[in-house]
């Protein structure tokens, strides 16, 4: 499993709605992306979390944006007037000792729309496949107030999973909490649809097998695993990704059984 790497060639426009400030770009093999900056307050996590969430989701036959990885000239910042994007872009580049600065980047969908409940309703399949997806990483941004979603040509997109594993902002007793219920949950925009829950967990918890899940833990570059004083390398750090969520996986899940009770509090 490999990702392609690009270098942007062009800054497009800033897409102030995320708090991170990505941007629209244009690279080197003439695509659109939207780009993540690891200069970007939210740091490496936020990629890690977008990388290994937006895998997992494509592994489960759900539709995300390709991902791809990105590098960033320090000298697209020299067209940019806005002082704090000329410093994003600076912090998020190659720099001068040779390090790669390396970011992530979603293939841009042109006139894709925000999903609306009212205007394009899933299919109870589809709805609780999503549901568990994001119950299975704990992803906490899919609600009606930001859904993270997108409709293209008719299909549902998903979008945005830098919240999500956000075990890993605190590692202390990481595995223990792996077993979390997920409460939030009950906030999900899909939830009232999701009413085939226990079909879409016996066949997606099936599907994640631990081959699968090292192969994309294992894309997550050394570059974003920072240092941390409980892993002796960097390599043990992207092995604890790896053993969370195959302790996640484990029967009873905690998160499928709260996701069940949270969709029949909706009936």
């Amino acid at each position: 499993m490999l990702l392609r790497t690009v270098t942007a060639t062009r800054y497009i426009t800033p897409l102030r709605e995320g708090g991170s400030l990505p941007a629209i770009v244009e690279a080197d093999d003439d695509g659109l992306y939207v780009l993540k900056f690891v200069g970007a307050g939210q740091g490496p996590r936020a990629l890690i979390a977008e990388l290994v969430a937006g895998e997992i989701a494509r592994a489960l036959g759900l539709r995300v944006p390709e991902i791809v990885f990105a590098r960033v000239d320090a000298e697209l910042a020299r067209t940019e007037p806005d002082p704090e994007i000329q410093d994003l872009i600076r912090a998020s580049a190659d720099l001068l000792d040779g390090s790669v600065g390396l970011n992530l980047a979603l293939d841009y969908l042109p006139g894709s729309v925000t999903f609306d409940a009212l205007a394009f309703q899933p299919d109870a399949e589809l709805a609780s496949r999503i549901v568990w997806f994001d119950a299975f990483v704990t992803n906490l941004d899919r609600t009606p107030r930001n859904t993270n979603m997108l409709v293209w040509h008719g299909r549902l997109w998903l979008i945005d999973h830098g919240a999500a594993l956000y075990f890993h902002h605190d590692w202390h007793n990481y595995l223990a909490r792996s077993g979390s219920r997920f409460a939030l949950i009950k906030d999900h925009v899909l939830l009232p649809f999701a009413s085939r829950l226990e079909a879409a967990d016996a066949q997606m918890s099936a599907a994640l097998t631990p081959e699968l899940l090292a192969r994309i833990v294992a894309l997550i570059p050394d570059a974003w695993l920072e240092d941390e004083p409980g892993f002796a390398d960097k390599a043990t750090h992207r092995g604890a990704y790896l053993a969370y969520l195959q302790q996640r996986l484990a029967a009873p899940r905690a998160f499928t059984e709260e996701a069940l009770r949270a969709h029949a509090q909706h009936l």
